[in-house]
């Protein structure tokens, strides 16, 4: 029945695969059949990926993996692994990712699952090529490909990979080696009949990494060809990323009108398959091409990209849960088979002691009063072992929870670094060799932190201080996130002799709050290029200053927006002493002064 549920699955007929799916189920929890019951599970799982219900998909997954595991099935068990890690990192859980990858190849190794471990490996490559770690991805690339040397009779073609090794060498600026990569899959002269989707794909790669080389001689051929292959076989995806190509190729040819019209039509396909990659990058584009209404495309970018980190958070934290409910809840069945064997233990003693009170009260009186006693004593034991044992659950439990606070920090804020270098990974920098090396530097900055924060997340697990945390760091986090919005640079200059461990920590969020506060209004109604902001300590009083080249305003005039009034309210309640002087055409410079010694 289990086999037939899953051919309707196939056929797409989804009720009739849940009607008998869930009759299925019934009669393998009645006969108690694990691997019946892990198959279920599995099936529904790939009912839930095809759906695109991921978090349900992940604990069917979850669930499946867990009866393989019972009964020692390793290959499915591996299966199941690959299947939530490909999960987690659709939702950019890296990590969480890459652990239940390698789980899986350690359970491959051991079977000797070449095609398996080929695509394993390929798997990792993808994880380190998004979070900018080329070496790595291609150290797992050229890994993969060992493994597709070991396949008898493999179906894989032999350039299988390449495609993904090139563009990490593009990623990497080392376009001659990329180019190389790509000239190796096109020199197969079957693949547009083998696979003319992937022929489609590496023709417009190739086109790509020669616009970002420099290189545009016939590239506008190049690009139309693969975007016509596309539209035949109606992949959407494809065409998106078709369309984002030909408007950065129109922008470095100065035909703004062209630009602007595949920088719409990729748009509407990104929209179309829900591709929220695509779609940044598309309103990137237009914001760029389509002067009139740029703010507005820079603001639903924002929004947008805000939304989609909250989904991917709020998907990550569901990933944890089912995880962390499934442990909980093989302990709390264990303890429950604990208890019932204690209660049926308790009652065996307690009659035994009956018994024997009976006996003693009718042969001796004596007899009966010091074994009362011994029993007492007895019991009195198992009560203390059995307070011993609830006081070490609950430190566990203690120690769980911090776990995953620490989990939940780690994976929130890494996925929030990493989606702000994927934004700076999308603009398309022109300059010289200083500006591009200085782009590169500060993607390796924003890793840099990524580390930083994956430190403290760890430390967490142990000795957890909050004045670790560079507060400098956080500052220029939030300078970065809303200089990337708002399209102006920033200048930072904290004083040396300021401490930030020896600060009270409500200050420093409240501190936080208020330049986070002006740094919107900046973005809103500014309009400017450079933005500073700078610390000072003197007598233990702290001094903020934050200055911007923008429209300004007149001082003069009641503000409507509520910004403002947070700024002053937070500033009061520390306080502290407040000014703003602008002027319009002339910027605006925003002072605070706080007492740093203060009771809160």
């Amino acid at each position: 029945m289990s086999k037939i549920a899953y051919q309707y699955l196939i056929l797409k007929d989804t009720s009739l695969f849940r009607a008998l799916n869930n009759e299925a189920y019934e009669l393998a929890v009645r006969i108690k059949d694990t691997f019946s019951l892990a198959d279920i599970h599995w099936s529904k799982a790939n009912l839930y990926k095809g759906l695109q219900v991921y978090d349900s998909a992940y604990y069917h997954y979850n669930e499946a993996y867990r009866h393989f595991e019972s009964i020692d099935h390793q290959y499915y068990a591996a299966k199941m692994l690959y299947g939530m890690s490909f999960i987690k990192g659709r939702f950019r859980d890296y990590p969480g990712s890459e652990i239940l990858m390698v789980k899986a190849i350690e359970k491959y190794k051991g079977l000797h699952k070449y095609e398996a471990l080929f695509g394993a490996y390929e798997h990792l490559g993808i994880l380190y090529k998004e979070l900018k770690e080329y070496d790595r991805a291609l150290f797992y690339y050229n890994k993969a490909l060992e493994y597709q040397d070991k396949i008898e009779n493999s179906k894989l073609p032999e350039h299988a990979g390449f495609n993904n090794i090139a563009l990490v060498y593009q990623h990497m600026g080392e376009y001659d080696k990329a180019l190389g990569y790509f000239d190796r899959i096109l020199k197969d002269d079957s693949l547009g009949i083998k696979d003319i989707t992937h022929y489609a794909r590496v023709l417009d790669n190739k086109a790509y990494c020669r616009l970002l080389s420099g290189d545009t001689t016939n590239l506008e051929q190049d690009f139309y060809k693969s975007l016509s292959i596309r539209d035949s076989l109606h992949n959407l995806e494809g065409l998106a990323v078709s369309n984002i190509h030909l408007s950065e190729f129109y922008i470095h040819q100065g035909d703004t009108v062209r630009a602007r019209f595949h920088a719409r039509e990729a748009n509407r396909f990104a929209s179309k398959v829900d591709n929220g990659r695509d779609y940044l990058a598309s309103l990137q584009l237009l914001a760029k091409t389509d002067r009139a209404n740029g703010q507005a495309h820079l603001e639903r970018y924002i929004v947008f990209n805000d939304s989609l980190q909250d989904v991917d958070r709020r998907i990550q934290n569901k990933f944890t849960r089912i995880a962390y409910e499934t442990d909980e809840y093989i302990a709390e069945t264990k303890r429950l088979s604990q208890q019932k064997t204690l209660i049926l233990i308790g009652a065996l003693v307690l009659l035994l002691i009956i018994s024997l009170v009976y006996y003693i009260i009718v042969q001796k009186s004596r007899n009966e009063k010091l074994l009362l006693e011994t029993e007492q004593q007895k019991a009195n034991e198992q009560v203390y072992l059995l307070t011993l044992k609830q006081q070490t659950k609950l430190e566990e439990e203690k120690t769980r929870e911090r776990n995953r606070i620490a989990e939940e920090l780690h994976d929130g804020i890494l996925g929030k670094l990493f989606g702000v270098r994927v934004d700076l990974g999308f603009l398309d920098i022109q300059g010289d060799e200083t500006t591009l090396r200085q782009h590169e530097l500060f993607l390796d900055e924003l890793q840099k932190i990524e580390g930083e924060i994956r430190e403290v997340s760890h430390k967490l697990n142990t000795d957890f201080n909050s004045s670790e945390i560079d507060f400098n760091v956080v500052l220029r986090q939030l300078l970065e996130n809303k200089g990337r919005a708002g399209g102006f640079s920033y200048q930072l200059d904290v004083g040396e002799n300021i401490g930030w461990g020896d600060i009270n920590e409500v200050i420093k969020v409240n501190l936080y709050r208020i330049v986070q506060e002006a740094l919107q209004n900046v973005i809103k109604y500014a309009k400017a290029q450079k933005v500073a902001l700078s610390f000072s300590l003197e007598k233990d009083i702290l001094s903020v200053c934050l200055n911007d080249d923008g429209v300004g305003f007149n001082t003069k005039k009641q503000q409507k927006g509520i910004g403002m009034k947070n700024i002053r309210s937070r500033i009061q309640k520390l306080h502290g002493t407040f000014s703003v002087q602008s002027e319009t055409g002339k910027g605006t410079t925003l002072c605070f002064t706080i007492p740093t010694h203060q009771n809160l």
